[in-house]
Order: structure tokens, then sequence, then C-alpha cells
């Protein structure tokens, strides 16, 4: 009995040692994925910095040129180079230009790999930096990010507070400067979400998998398995699709097409109770899907907010977006009642919770 005690606790030892050694390997495996990303995007940035410069000193020409390279790119590698995109790599090149990443004229030919060397913070740390607008500033953030090992979530917070202003205002810089170094909960990135980034996954155009979790996903299935036997009018689009909003990353649970509405319908689904700032996300997500989504001919999106507080489901539509009252109203009409909806909700969770405790009494 001894020895197998001695065995099972070698056994978790070892356990422990493998799985830190797996995250450890694909933390470095995206950092290192994560550089050459930044330096790419550094390099497509100086040759279009190179070609407006040999052209026409006019914003039109630049503004052509982006336009043409988006089409022409995003044909070929699909997401990650439209012209917001490349507009960004401009900009990153521009703030961060050679005279401050090299130190010998000889290192201006360096190959890939030892360019990637030169910027040692991730990819989305330099596009929230982007957001700084003077250079002091941003060098500020910068240097302290890498001094203090800043997550992009500290590196956010940091700035979004304020730090660079109110740290000149402070009389105890030392004090405030060590108080930054202090991580709050959920500040640290797991190694799921580094290997899952957006920029790296777009980067290398791969699918984008979100780890949901099962009463999310089983929620989800439900719903659209029900609005599609409420007859043909909704067409299913996707799930999970994803969509950039300033330097922020989204996902929409379920997009459909209303074929008698002629309009695409948004929804938005949260286990706990409906907030006022759910619904100016869902404005967020329609502002997107008009601009972006919205094809010739089509009516505006609309907005499906469900909130699947146990007990309490709730479902709300987001129709103050559209552009009269008559069109508001007929779409009220014909899209399915919000009761129903909410019922549905409920009848599916109590289901799904039913079935968790059955299962549970089994094992």
């Amino acid at each position: 009995m001894t020895d197998r005690l001695e065995t099972l606790q070698n056994y978790s030892a070892v356990r422990t040692e493998i799985v830190a050694l797996l995250n450890a390997a694909r933390t470095a495996s995206v950092r290192s994925v994560n550089a050459l990303m930044t330096a790419t995007y550094w390099e497509i940035g100086r040759r279009i910095v190179e070609f407006e410069q040999q052209g026409q000193e006019r914003a039109e020409y630049g503004e052509a040129l982006i336009k043409q390279l988006a089409d022409d790119l995003t044909r070929q590698f699909g997401r990650g180079f439209g012209a917001v995109n490349l507009s960004q790599m401009r900009r990153f090149y521009l703030a961060w230009p050679p005279r401050q990443i090299f130190q010998t004229p000889s290192e201006k030919s360096l190959a890939l790999p030892e360019l990637a060397a030169k910027f040692p913070l991730p990819w989305s740390a330099y596009v929230r930096l982007l957001s700084v607008k003077t250079p002091d500033a941003r060098a500020f953030y910068e240097t302290e990010a890498l001094r203090s090992g800043w997550s992009i979530r500290q590196l956010d917070r940091q700035i979004s507070s304020q730090f660079y202003e109110r740290i000149a205002l402070s009389k105890n810089k030392a004090a405030m400067l060590e108080g930054a170094r202090r991580a709050e909960p959920g500040d640290a990135i797991t190694a799921e979400e580094t290997v899952k980034d957006p920029f790296v996954l777009e980067f290398l155009g791969l699918r984008d998998e979100y780890s949901e979790s099962d009463l999310e996903a089983a929620l989800i299935h439900n719903l659209t398995d029900f609005l599609l036997e409420l007859g043909d009018d909704f067409a299913f689009l996707g799930r999970q699709k994803r969509l950039r909003l300033d330097d922020t990353w989204f996902r929409i649970d379920l997009l459909f097409f209303h074929r008698r509405l002629r309009c695409l319908v948004v929804i938005d689904l949260k286990v706990g109770k409906f907030s006022y700032a759910d619904a100016g996300q869902m404005h967020l997500y329609l502002n997107y899907a008009r601009e972006h989504w919205m094809k010739a001919g089509e009516n505006p999106p609309v907005g499906l907010i469900l909130c699947a507080e146990k007990g309490a489901a709730e479902a709300h539509y987001a129709l103050d977006n559209l552009p009269n009252k008559v069109l508001a109203a007929e779409y009220q009409t014909v899209l399915p009642d919000e009761k129903l909806i909410a019922d549905e909700l409920e009848r599916s969770r109590s289901h799904l919770e039913e079935r968790r405790l059955r299962l549970n009494q089994e094992h």
C-alpha cells in the first residue's frame, strides 16, 4: 500500500511537470510567432510608406494604395489584411521608425527572424500602444510594460487609467511604479488564451475556435434549432462570428438572416441577467453589421439579446436603431414574440440542468 501511494505521488509530480512543460512550450511558441508577426507587420508598414514617398504626396494617393493592397491581400490571404489593419501597420512603422529600432546602419538589412528580436512585446501590445497619442507617453508605457512584465490586460488598464499623466503629478513616483507592477486578479493570460490570440490565428490563417461553457454551447445549439423550426423565415448564417471594434475583439453568438424582413438578426446570449451594458454592446454590434455585413437592398440589422438567468430568462429586441417607427413596427409584427423566445430559453436551461443532475447521479 505504501509503495502504491508513493507511486501515485510520483505520478502526480510527473504529471504536474509535464503540464507545466506543455504550457510553457505553447506560450513560447506563440511568443515566437508573435515576434515574427510583429516584425512582418513593421516591414509591411515600411514598404507602404516607402512606396508612398516615391509617388504623389497626397492623402488620396495613400488611401488608394491601402485600398488596392487590402483587396488583393484579402483575396489571397483572407482576413487580417483589410484597409484598417494595413493602415495600422503603416502607423506602426511611423511610430517605431528605423532610427528607434536599429543601433547601427548595418542592422537595417536584418533577416526577418533577427528583426523579430527587436520587438519584445506581442503585437496586441503594440496595437494598444498605438492608441496613445503622445510619443513620450507611448515610450513610457512601452518601457514599463517591458520592465514590469505587464500582460496586455495590465497595459490596457494602465493606459485606460491614464497612469502616465497620474504619475507625472505624483510626489511619490517610486511607490506608484511599484504598485503598478503588482498584477490584479484576471490580469494573467493563460496558455490557452495565448494560443488562441485572435491576432495570431488571423496571421497564421487558422480558424478561430472559441472555448464556450457547456451551458452556453448547449443553449445556443437549442436556440438555433428552435428558430429554424419556427418556419422558413430564419436562415442560419453562423455562430461565434468574430468582429473587431477599435482594438478589441468580440464574438457574436448567432447570426441569422430574416428572409421576410430582409435583414440580419444579430443574437447575443448572456448567461446572467439583463443589464443596460448589454444593450450598449448590442448597438456596437449592429453599427458594425450595418457598415460591414449589410448588403445593398437589405433593411437595417436587428439585435436580439438573450439573458438566461436561472428562473428569469429574458429576451429583448434592439429596435431603436431603426430609421423610423414604421419599420420598427413592421419588425415587431413579424419577429417571434420576446416571451416565446424567453420561455424556450428557460425550458432549454431547465432541461439541460435536469440532464446534468441525472448524469451526475448515474455516475
